[in-house]
């Protein structure tokens, strides 16, 4: 048995129940996150271990790498456990250059739909969220070529990214939305109002960035400060303050290290006290 991931439990769509904190699959591809990894095997590794340490939501996108992430799931972990959620985004292009280019076209969504399936090996996604509204393309469109496709059975629950709360409240309109993933950490509040919104809808927020990579910005002494009181890194305590700042919070760190993960299932297991969060916020 691996180490218990203590973070609670959420329920996406009201049907899914996760761990709050979960994985995200970013890093298992290569560098600028285009291509294979330089280790397969070790990316392999992490999956596996990712579930060893009672890991249930793992989450992609068909542009990391691009295809990479969703195939190396599908080959170290299809057939799935029962338990575990996976959990993908499109609407984002890339090329050579790293570039992340935004297309919501409904038939391009409906195309990478299809693609997800075949590399994530299953008939129907877990969790399928649109990675990011296109400026060129009417956000109503977009979401609803995702809840066409949900009401055909290849996507379970619908999910954005990168949205703010009025285009939340649109997508509303269209379908029941289960998660937002916006960019959210201890030093980088500016979708504060987005979290909000989901604690009063019920709806999962999962935090992307989640680590800051490191940079905390001004509560970066605060961060260290309580770390040294609970004998923890800051990259611990800034994936505890995600736990306790809300129970809608669903962090994803993500690493292409085994020795990284188990530090990260080991954040959930730090009990801030009040005078903790208050120095934190």
């Amino acid at each position: 048995m691996g180490l218990e991931n203590a973070s609670g439990t959420f329920d996406i769509g009201g049907d899914l129940t996760v761990h709050r904190l979960g994985f995200g699959a970013m890093r298992i591809t290569g560098d600028d996150i285009i291509g294979e990894p330089d280790d397969v095997e070790n990316a392999r590794k992490v999956l596996h271990e990712s579930l060893v340490h009672g890991i249930d939501l793992i989450d992609t996108a068909d542009s990391y790498g691009p295809a990479v992430s969703e195939r190396l799931i599908g080959e170290a972990l299809a057939p799935y456990p029962d338990d575990l959620v996976v959990a993908t985004k499109g609407g984002l292009l890339r090329n050579t250059d790293g570039d992340w280019m935004p297309n919501g076209d409904p038939d391009y969504l409906r195309n990478a739909v299809l693609g997800s399936l075949d590399r994530l090996r299953v008939d129907t996604i877990d969790l399928y969220q649109l990675h990011r509204p296109d400026p060129h393309v009417a956000f109503e469109d977009s979401v609803h070529a995702l809840a066409e496709m949900k009401d055909e059975g290849l996507i379970r629950h619908v999910g954005l990214s990168n949205v703010s709360v009025e285009q939340l409240d649109e997508a509303r309109d269209i379908v029941d939305i289960a998660t937002v993933q916006n960019r959210f950490n201890v030093g980088d509040r500016e979708f504060e109002a987005s979290l909000d919104a989901c604690e009063a809808y019920g709806i999962g927020f999962i935090p992307w960035y989640p680590l800051g990579a490191g940079d905390l910005g001004d509560r970066a002494d605060a961060v260290s400060a309580v770390a040294a009181k609970h004998d923890a890194t800051p990259q611990q305590v800034a994936l505890a303050w995600l736990l306790h700042r809300s129970d809608v919070m669903l962090p994803i760190p993500g690493t292409s290290s085994v020795s990284h993960l188990r530090d990260n299932v080991a954040a959930s297991h730090i009990d801030l006290d009040d005078e903790d969060m208050d120095r934190l916020d």
